[in-house]
C-alpha cells in the first residue's frame, strides 16, 4: 500500500521576509513586538488590505458596490482605512454603528443587521440615519415607534431568509428555520405593513451563507438571491434602491483548501448587475464582505516561553492561546479541529526541522495553536505566527478567560 501524502496548506506568500524573519507592513515581527510593547499581538498589513480591495475592484463589475462587514475586524484603524476604500459599511450592534459613523462613512451607506436589536439600539440607528435591516415584523413595529418618538422617518431594508441555502458554506445564514431575517413567504405581507407604517424602504438584504470556496455554489446563491429580490419587488410602489446579496467569499484556512477562483463569479455578477438595473428600476447590487477583505492581511504573534518533552512529543508553550485566538484553537465552529497555517516567525528558514505541538499557557487541553506541525527548530524567546488571522481573531476570543492579559493590536 502506498502511503498518501497529507494535504498541505495553501502557500502563505502574501508576506515577505527579512533577516530570516516574517515581515508585516514593512517591519519584522521583532520590530513590531518592540513597537507594541511586547507579545502577544495581532498585526494587520494595510498594504495587503489595499491590494485586496484593488484586486476586487479590478475584476468585479464597476456597478457592484462593495461593503465591509466590520464584525470581521472592528479595530477602529482598520475600519477607518476600509471606509476610504469601499462603498459602505455593514454593522451588527449599536457599538459598531458608532464605530462606522466615526470612520467618516455617510450614514446612508451604513446598514445595521442582527436579530436581537434592542429599542435603544433601534433609537440610536434612527438618530444616526443608518439603514436598519429588519429581521422580523416585531422589530419593524418597534422601529416605527422609535421613529415616531424621534420625529425621524427610519430608513429600512428587509432582511430575507430565503428558502434556499448557500451550499458548502462554512456558516449557513439562510434556508430553513433561522433566527436571521424574515422567511421569504412572509415578506409580501410585511412589505404592505411597512408601507402603512411610513418607513423609508431602501431594499433587500439576502445573506445565504459565508466562508465558501466553491465558485459555482456562490454563483448559484447569487442568482437565486436576485431572482428572489425581483419577485418580492413586483408591485411595490417604490423600487428598491439596492439589493445586498451578502458575501460568502471564503479564504483558505486548512490543509487541502485552495484560494477561491473569482473569474466566473465576477462574470456572473456583471450579468446580474445588468439584470438588476433592468428589472429592479436601476437598483444596484451590494456585495458584503468581511473576512475576504482582512483575514489574509493579519497575523497573530505569540512568544515561546517554554519548551518541553512529554512521552516522545515536543511542546512549544507560548504566552498566547485560545483566549486570544479562539478560531485557531479549533473552538470557533470547527467540528473536527484542523490547524491554521503557522510559522516560526523569528526563524523562517532553518536547517533543522522538527514536529511539534504549539500550545498556550491556559489550564485546559483545548488551548492548542498547532497540533503536530513540522517547523524549524524553535526555543524560548522565538516568535510563533498564526496566519489568516485578520478576521474573527481578536474580537471573537474570550480575553477574560483565566484573567491573562489581552493581546495588543497594530495596523501597519
Amino acid at each position: 500500500m502506498v502511503a498518501r501524502t497529507p494535504p498541505l496548506h495553501a502557500p502563505m506568500t502574501q508576506f515577505s521576509t527579512r533577516d530570516n524573519q516574517l515581515v508585516v507592513g514593512g517591519q519584522t515581527v521583532t520590530e513590531l513586538a518592540r513597537q507594541v510593547g511586547g507579545t502577544p499581538f495581532y498585526a494587520y498589513d494595510s498594504g495587503l488590505i489595499r491590494q485586496r480591495v484593488a484586486a476586487l475592484r479590478g475584476i468585479m463589475p464597476p456597478a457592484l458596490h462593495l461593503h465591509y462587514a466590520i464584525k470581521a475586524n472592528p479595530m477602529p484603524a482598520v475600519i477607518a482605512l476600509l471606509a476610504t476604500l469601499v462603498d459602505g459599511l455593514d454593522v451588527a450592534s449599536a457599538g459598531e454603528v458608532q464605530l462606522a459613523c466615526a470612520s467618516g462613512m455617510q450614514a446612508g451607506r451604513i446598514s445595521f443587521a442582527g436579530p436581537g436589536k434592542t429599542d435603544g439600539e433601534l433609537a440610536a440607528a434612527v438618530a444616526a440615519g443608518v439603514v436598519v435591516n429588519l429581521e422580523s415584523e416585531g422589530e419593524m413595529r418597534r422601529l416605527a415607534v422609535q421613529g415616531e418618538r424621534l420625529g425621524i422617518t427610519p430608513r429600512v431594508a428587509v432582511r430575507v431568509n430565503p428558502a434556499f441555502e448557500l451550499k458548502t458554506s462554512g456558516m449557513k445564514m439562510g434556508g430553513g428555520p433561522k433566527p436571521f431575517g424574515v422567511d421569504e413567504e412572509r415578506v409580501p405581507q410585511m412589505l404592505d405593513e411597512l408601507a402603512a407604517l411610513g418607513l423609508a424602504f431602501q431594499g433587500f438584504h439576502i445573506f445565504a451563507g459565508s466562508q465558501n470556496l466553491k465558485a459555482q455554489a456562490i454563483i448559484e446563491a447569487q442568482n437565486l438571491s436576485l431572482e428572489l429580490a425581483a419577485r418580492l419587488a413586483e408591485g411595490l410602489p417604490v423600487a428598491p434602491s439596492w439589493v445586498n446579496i451578502g458575501g460568502g467569499l471564503g479564504v483558505p484556512y486548512f490543509p487541502g483548501e485552495q484560494p477561491l477562483e473569482l473569474d466566473s463569479i465576477a462574470a456572473n455578477l456583471a450579468h446580474l448587475c445588468e439584470v438588476a438595473a433592468q428589472q429592479l428600476g436601476g437598483a444596484h447590487l451590494v456585495m458584503e464582505l468581511g473576512r475576504y477583505l482582512v483575514a489574509e492581511a493579519g497575523v497573530y504573534v505569540a512568544e515561546v516561553i517554554d519548551r518541553k518533552q512529554s512521552r516522545g512529543e515536543t511542546y512549544l508553550i507560548t504566552n498566547g492561546g485560545l483566549h486570544h485566538h479562539l478560531a485557531a484553537s479549533g473552538n470557533f465552529g470547527q467540528v473536527i479541529r484542523k490547524n491554521y497555517p503557522v510559522c516560526i516567525a523569528s526563524c523562517m528558514q532553518a536547517g533543522e526541522q522538527e514536529t511539534v505541538n504549539i500550545v498556550g499557557p491556559l489550564c485546559t487541553p483545548l488551548d492548542i495553536l498547532a497540533d503536530k506541525v513540522t517547523l524549524p527548530r524553535a526555543g524560548v524567546g522565538d516568535l510563533v505566527a498564526v496566519f489568516q488571522s485578520g478576521a474573527y481573531g481578536y474580537s471573537a476570543s474570550p480575553h477574560g478567560f483565566l484573567s491573562h492579559p489581552s493581546p495588543r493590536q497594530i495596523l501597519v
